[in-house]
């Protein structure tokens, strides 16, 4: 059965810009109660705090922190739920990418990528869990993931690995909530392809695979995720592909993936967003956090 965040609370990480802030701003117009913002720019999270805060209802709450940090995540969830209570909803929505040949990755790269991709989701969401399942009231997780998560990608190994390991862990969160007696509480998992953001220039989308639009990936995750539907695959061609990719043998696959879809060539014109290029004003699909570390990489 659907809720409505009419009169609820949303937390969003990577809540200052991009996908994050247009999932807060659907929260405000929406008529949640507190929308709660998480990010590591102080600068856009000030900004984008006032100009929700001008939309009105909604009461705001901005918290500037890094969620790689276990223990910052935990402080800041200490300090939402004595402010703002639970979250009835929580997306979490920040991510980052390394767009390179793993071999050419630093240990830097792979700890940020697996820290912010990973295991972040799992301690913010381990953070909140025991307050929303007591509270016994309807309550929606969405984990957003990537279509490189079910396709093996080139250039994309760490990133691929990190939206693998969201997948399994997201769905077995799902059932396990189920299966405790939980369902109040439930799980959506995103898998979207390519986005339209400065983030992925250079990338290009598989066969019959467009780079999406911002705004249309939070419209149906939104839906979705209020819904309680378990998995979004954005577009329709990566459950196709997936489904492929489980049906044919290895070979073939390749043959497929490779020559046909041209899944294995869509990064390979990729550059990302420059170092010191600034993001659209309205519709990047990067989070703060994936800003912060795009030196050489894009966000799926």
């Amino acid at each position: 059965m659907g809720i409505s965040v009419s009169g609820r609370s949303v937390l969003v990480t990577g809540g200052a810009m991009g996908m994050g802030r247009l999932y807060a701003e659907r929260a405000v117009r929406e008529g949640a109660r507190a929308v709660v913002l998480w990010d590591r720019d102080a600068q856009a999270l000030r900004t984008t705090a006032a100009e929700l805060r001008a939309l009105g209802g909604a009461e705001i709450h901005p918290y500037e922190l890094d969620i790689a940090s276990v223990d910052e995540v935990f402080q800041a969830a200490g300090a939402v739920l004595a402010e703002a209570g639970a979250p009835d909803v929580l997306i979490n929505n920040a991510g980052i990418v390394r767009g390179s040949y793993f071999w050419d990755h630093s240990d830097a790269d792979i700890d940020a990528v697996m820290n912010v991709n990973t295991l972040a989701p799992m301690h913010i969401t381990r953070a909140f869990l025991p307050a929303m399942i007591e509270r016994r009231t309807p309550a929606r997780i969405l984990n957003v993931a990537s279509a490189s998560g079910t396709l093996s990608v080139p250039k994309m190994s760490v990133y691929t690995a990190s939206k693998w390991a969201v997948i399994g862990w997201s769905d077995s969160l799902r059932l396990e909530l189920v299966k405790a007696g939980h369902g109040h509480v439930q799980v959506t998992t995103l898998i979207p392809s390519y986005i339209k953001t400065g983030m992925f220039e250079g990338a290009r989308g598989p066969l019959m695979t467009p780079l999406m639009e911002p705004e249309f990936v939070v419209n149906k995750a939104w839906a979705a995720l209020l819904e309680g539907k378990a998995r979004v695959q954005l577009p329709w061609t990566v459950a196709l592909g997936s489904a492929l990719r489980g049906l044919l043998p290895q070979p073939a696959w390749d043959v497929v993936a490779g020559r046909v879809f041209k899944v294995y060539q869509s990064m390979d014109q990729f550059t990302g967003r420059q170092a010191g290029a600034a993001a659209p004003a309205r519709q990047p699909a990067a989070t703060e956090q994936e800003q912060q570390n795009q030196e050489t990489g894009s966000r799926a």
